[in-house]
């Protein structure tokens, strides 16, 4: 059974930065994209960002490109998301999500989703 554990979301002052970390374990994830969503009160769950495997290539929603940055290690099973420079806007629950194959095309439906860490951006 797949289990991602997230960590790392606390209050966070506008302009400061955050490391959130995602341990999957449960099977051997080859061939599994993983990536970051959020959802905050009142919204849709919203995708943040995507890192294949193997070739580690990214995605970012345009909102924060040149402020987040994606990254695993494959070793470990583990997803990380380095904010930077955020905004009260980022406040949200941030989910992991490993995807068996890739995110461009499975259906979301198909996800493994962790139980999500709190951000908050205060002004």
């Amino acid at each position: 059974q797949v289990q991602l554990v997230e960590s790392g979301g606390r209050l966070v002052q506008a302009g400061g930065s955050l490391r959130l970390s995602c341990a999957a374990s449960g099977r051997t994830f080859t061939n599994y994209d993983m990536g970051w969503f959020r959802q905050a009160p009142g919204k849709d769950r919203e995708f943040v960002a995507a890192i294949s495997w193997p070739s580690g290539s990214t995605a970012y929603a345009d909102s924060m490109k040149g402020r987040f940055t994606i990254s695993r290690d494959n070793a470990k099973n583990t997803v990380y998301l380095q904010m930077n420079s955020l905004k009260p806007e980022d406040t949200a629950v941030y989910y992991c999500a490993v995807v068996p194959g890739s995110m461009r095309t499975v259906d979301r439906a198909r996800y493994y989703w962790g139980q999500g860490t709190q951000v908050t951006v205060s002004s």
